[in-house]
């Protein structure tokens, strides 16, 4: 048997040393076709532990669940941010989702700001780690908050365009869903900046010509 995952926290043992309070910040969704980017962010106490709380993309969905109650009664402060199809258009990904992070950056309070990766401009606090969401029970809370709220709203859209199969790939671009965008064309939770998505609306297009 494998042995067991755990985040060394020693970002949050060198803040909660010094009585400062961390954010931990990280995101779902970045990659998919359709769909919203969710972003979160959680406060935990000082001295708060849990082996349990690591990677989403490690954890199956049963146990995130379970997480994502456990973390919101748990945490001081958490914020979980909807980042819709047409903002990531308007912006780009990569700059959508900075803005969320930002945002929850300046919402909730905290004396050092953890984020997986992700720099953010202007804020002296902000430490970017890369897979953060391995080595930082706050960044890795905030990924599950995210994914579990992701997930879900994929599963509501499901039931709304069932032909689209979201409940099993959530957006991403599987050859399902491709196949699925060149049979029923595209939809208003399409990223339409996104190659396959805009080459699919340049068809329409012509078509329509």
């Amino acid at each position: 048997m494998k042995p067991k995952k755990v985040c060394p926290n020693d970002y949050e043992h060198e803040a909660w040393a010094k009585g400062q309070y961390l954010l931990g910040i990280d995101e779902a969704g970045r990659g998919p076709l359709a769909g919203p980017l969710v972003t979160a962010g959680v406060v935990f106490p000082i001295g708060y532990e849990n082996p349990d709380i690591y990677d989403s993309k490690a954890i199956n969905e049963r146990k995130r669940d379970m997480l994502f109650d456990l973390i919101k009664e748990d945490a001081l402060y958490f914020e979980i941010r909807i980042v819709s199809p047409a903002e990531i258009d308007q912006y780009n990904i990569y700059r959508a989702d900075q803005r969320a992070f930002a945002a929850i950056a300046q919402d909730l309070p905290a004396d050092v700001v953890l984020t997986d990766a992700m720099p953010i401009e202007g804020d002296s606090r902000v430490i970017p780690i890369v897979k953060g969401d391995q080595k930082s029970i706050s960044i890795a809370a905030g990924s599950i908050l995210a994914k579990v709220t992701r997930d879900r709203i994929m599963m509501e859209y499901d039931a709304i365009y069932p032909q689209y199969g979201f409940a099993k790939h959530k957006g991403y671009p599987t050859r399902q869903h491709l196949s699925a965008i060149e049979q029923y064309g595209i939809t208003e939770i399409h990223r339409r900046s996104f190659g396959p998505v805009a080459a699919t609306q340049m068809k329409l297009n012509l078509f329509d010509e």
